[in-house]
């Protein structure tokens, strides 16, 4: 069959590389791809949010099934659009329709899902700006450090932790007021901190049964030692060493299962992947949040380690019935470095010409922010490379994706050197 693949990042450039091993895949295009995804199938020039484009290009190649890589498209209901449409309808969409994706779209929304079905988060509330004196007042009364959040997509910068309640205050004006993150923050929730350390959680659902994928550990601070600004991901490792089997028991029976249960009791149709993002406190899972797709990077650790056959467990959701296909995953440890352009993420070098790819013997390289200039690769993104490592321990696959990512050069280039090292 042929496949698309909507997205251009690391996460498209890791599906496109599995999905090509597939024997059910014919041909495979991704829109718009990048310099890397060229080498698994054809680059096509689209955005993930030109429905209007998507559907002739579909019609004319043929395309029997469309696996959405990043939040936007499903937030603004490429999957309805789909159902709508008379010749797109019987086409599968990998990715939840528009009410499932406001679990991404909508912080309030997915807190609200949480409480009602009894998944264990952190307290909070949420305002608008009629209610900002009603927020000030609230924050008065909370503990710090607290955190705000942007209701809406905020392209991963609508989150604030806030040290003090003068700057949680500033903060809230500025988000409310002023519109800080812009549409995405005329609702704000406001959040008890919750301490502890983080994992993701990915769960593949055709909204009757589910299959938990691989768990992963990313890392999100610019600096060693976690330090700096946030950044969409500086590197993973799966699995967690952390996430003990007693511990993801609990994951399951208090967050998955529920999650899943009452996507089906609120009537949401959902077919495709949900990241949950949790904080383990003590020994207890507390959701952080849900995406509605893999994250980045850790798809890049967390897809090497899948050993079935990825196509057949996307019909599975499209055709209802994973229960019945087999999941196999590889004991191996993935490691995946993330190789940045100068500046990030801030204002970042871009168009710098990348040497060395070939020279990685040891690790898989999948493209993020790059693209082919004359057949010179360069980089155009924030996050340019992801390096990954599946090696027999954490130690070895840190060590070999560290290595190979210092084999490629362009100018500016940084990575961190010691992703998984608290771990060890």
């Amino acid at each position: 069959m042929n496949i698309l693949i909507l997205g251009s990042g690391g996460r498209e450039s890791a599906f496109a590389w599995k999905i090509s091993q597939s024997f059910l895949c014919s041909k495979l295009f991704i829109a718009p791809g990048n310099a890397g995804t060229e080498s698994f199938g054809k680059n096509i020039h689209l955005k993930p949010t030109d429905f209007e484009g998507m559907r002739l290009f579909i019609l004319e190649n043929k395309i029997k099934l469309v696996v959405v890589g990043p939040e936007e498209p499903l937030v603004k209901g490429i999957h309805d659009y789909f159902l709508q449409d008379e010749d797109l309808k019987h086409i599968p969409v990998i990715g939840p329709q528009c009410e499932g994706a406001q679990l991404e779209g909508s912080k309030d929304f997915s807190k609200q899902f949480m409480i009602r079905h009894g998944i264990p988060t952190a307290s909070f509330k949420s305002f608008t700006k009629a209610t900002l004196q009603d927020g000030l007042t609230y924050l008065e009364s909370q503990k710090l450090p607290i955190v705000l959040k942007a209701d809406g997509l905020a392209a991963g910068k609508g989150v604030l932790i806030c040290e003090t309640l003068t700057e949680a205050k500033v903060e809230l004006g500025a988000m409310l007021v002023n519109a800080k993150f812009g549409e995405a923050s005329n609702t704000v929730v406001i959040e008890e901190f919750l301490k502890g350390i983080e994992l993701s959680v990915f769960v593949l659902t055709d909204g009757k049964s589910y299959k938990i994928l691989p768990e992963a550990k990313d890392y999100k601070r610019i600096g060693e030692g976690d330090t700096g600004l946030n950044t969409g991901g500086m590197g993973a490792v799966s699995p967690v060493p952390f996430a003990n089997a007693e511990f993801m028991r609990k994951v399951e029976e208090r967050i998955i299962i529920p999650t899943v249960e009452g996507l089906k009791k609120d009537a949401i149709p959902y077919k495709g992947f949900i990241f949950i993002g949790i904080m383990k406190v003590n020994d207890d899972p507390y959701v952080i949040e849900y995406n509605v797709r893999m994250g980045d990077p850790e798809t890049e650790s967390v897809i090497p380690r899948i050993e079935s056959d990825l196509v057949d467990l996307l019909l599975g959701v499209a055709n209802e019935n994973l229960a019945e296909k087999s999941l196999i995953i590889s004991p191996k440890i993935a490691a995946t470095i993330m190789l940045v352009a100068g500046g990030y993420p801030g204002k970042y070098l871009k168009g710098r010409a990348i040497t060395g790819i070939d020279n990685v013997r040891h690790s898989l390289v999948f493209h993020a922010g790059t693209e082919l200039d004359s057949d010179i690769v360069k980089s155009v993104g924030g996050r340019v490379l992801a390096v990954t490592s599946l090696k027999e321990t954490l130690f070895d696959a840190v060590q070999t994706a560290t290595a190979d990512a210092g084999r490629i050069y362009y100018d500016g280039r940084y990575f961190r050197n010691d992703i998984g090292a608290d771990l060890f």
